[in-house]
């Protein structure tokens, strides 16, 4: 069994909102939530049904519209075609790609007023417009994030329990790891190249094997792929253009996404809709322009300006060297000791972006461009804020950096220009933990503490 962070959310939300509420796991395609939703189940409760709405038949989803007034009626049917008795506030029932069954969705709100059973649904593309048209979403219904693995349920699937804790009182100390850096360092590079899609991590948990992990990350993609060809209707030649595009953006020095490159001329009005489906799917993680990192992020965000990165960096990883139909065990070998002859910048920069987003964060950069003053020409890579911002200190600068040897030289303008509204700047790199000249250097893995 896969052990997933989510689970204890599921937990509180039984125990705390007692069938007053659905719960709604939404996330990318193959990240695990049907799994950890049927284990809650199994475990948590004296018997389960789950309607898995990719395979129901039409009579199942029919019932839905039929028998909305008749909650009797409908939940016997529900019994009598799983052959499963439920026992009132003691079962649950689960909707499984619920986004397949709109008006299922819709009868969450008579179902839990209903109050007989617990009601959970998984789902992908929840809210682009063919999902929700003609549906009242109901207020009963609570939404959570699911991410792909993060770096410690990673670390539990290898068999190490004890690493993260000890990373996590360091970081509190703002103490070196000493003799465990390497371990903990090798620990990250293997994450960085396996990824945290659930099957692939199983996959090389069992057989240490390169070619085979990579196998199941193709299928994945594939996967992705065809839901673009068959889901994102009008906008599907625009999504592929981007999803195709997404390693060779994030190549570049600076990773912001050029238009230009899918087309002469393209504007963003064109294609902002392609960017919500693949935002929306989990597909890919969005960064926006932030055009003064100051009091709050939200309202200086420019939207036109913004960096499209994978959700998943084994995938990308995948993605980006897929010429050749499979990425040999050699290609995997040199990235695994950091000997690949590439500017490893995309795939250090892209999974800070996943950390910090299944961290809870929103992803916001900043980039100014001043033709006139040198001082103010500068790019941050990350912009985080605290939960609860004051009037001043409550955005903390990111740096990224892959190699040893790095300049500063963005950062230190950040904190000269608008050193008032700054918390604490951090410069992620390979190396320990070390605080110098007013900056807190942290080690890659310790991203998911920020």
């Amino acid at each position: 069994m896969m052990r997933r962070k989510i689970y204890d959310s599921l937990v509180r939300w039984k125990q705390e909102k007692a069938g007053t509420t659905a719960l709604l796991i939404e996330g990318a395609r193959r990240i695990g939530k049907s799994y950890i939703a049927e284990e809650f189940a199994r475990n948590e409760y004296d018997s389960y049904i789950l309607i898995d709405f990719s395979k129901a038949p039409a009579r199942v989803k029919g019932w839905f519209d039929e028998y909305l007034e008749d909650i009797d009626t409908l939940l016997q049917n529900i019994q009598l075609h799983y052959k499963k008795q439920l026992t009132p506030r003691k079962s649950l029932i689960i909707f499984d790609e619920v986004q397949k069954c709109p008006r299922a969705r819709e009868a969450i709100k008579a179902l839990v007023a209903d109050h007989r059973f617990d009601y959970l649904e998984t789902g992908s593309l929840i809210s682009i417009k063919k999902n929700v048209e003609n549906i009242v979403i109901p207020s009963e219904e609570e939404g959570i994030n699911m991410y792909p693995m993060d770096f410690e349920e990673f670390l539990w699937a290898m068999g190490n329990e004890v690493m993260m804790p000890y990373i996590r009182g360091r970081f509190e100390k703002r103490q070196p790891m000493g003799e465990f850096h390497r371990e903990a360092m090798h620990y990250f590079r293997q994450y960085l190249i396996v990824g945290g899609m659930p099957q692939a991590v199983a996959e090389y948990v069992s057989s240490r094997n390169f070619t085979k992990v990579d196998a199941i990350k193709r299928q994945i993609l594939r996967l992705y792929k065809n839901d673009i060809n068959k889901y994102a209707g009008g906008a599907k030649a625009r999504v592929g253009a981007i999803y195709d595009d997404i390693p060779g953006q994030l190549q570049k020095k600076e990773k912001k996404f050029v238009l230009s490159t899918l087309k002469d001329e393209a504007r963003m009005r064109e294609y902002d809709s392609a960017f919500f489906w693949l935002e929306d799917s989990r597909i890919a993680n969005i960064s926006y322009n932030t055009t003064a990192p100051n009091i709050g992020l939200q309202l200086n965000e420019d939207r036109t300006v913004l960096k499209c990165y994978f959700c998943d960096t084994g995938l990308l990883i995948s993605l980006a060297f897929s010429t050749r139909g499979i990425v040999t065990n050699e290609i995997y070998q040199k990235l695994m000791f950091d000997k690949l002859e590439i500017d490893e910048g995309m795939l250090v920069e892209n999974i800070v972006a996943q950390m910090l987003k299944a961290s809870g964060n929103e992803l916001f950069f900043y980039s100014n461009y001043d033709k006139e003053e040198a001082e103010n020409r500068m790019q941050i890579d990350f912009l985080i804020q605290k939960e609860v911002v004051t009037s001043r200190h409550n955005i903390s600068p990111i740096e990224v950096k892959s190699g040893t040897n790095y300049t500063l030289t963005s950062i230190n303008k950040c904190i000269k220009k608008f050193g008032q509204y700054l918390s604490t700047p951090y410069v992620l790199h390979t190396k320990d933990v070390e605080i110098k000249d007013g900056l807190v250097y942290l080690p890659l893995y310790m991203t998911p503490l920020l």
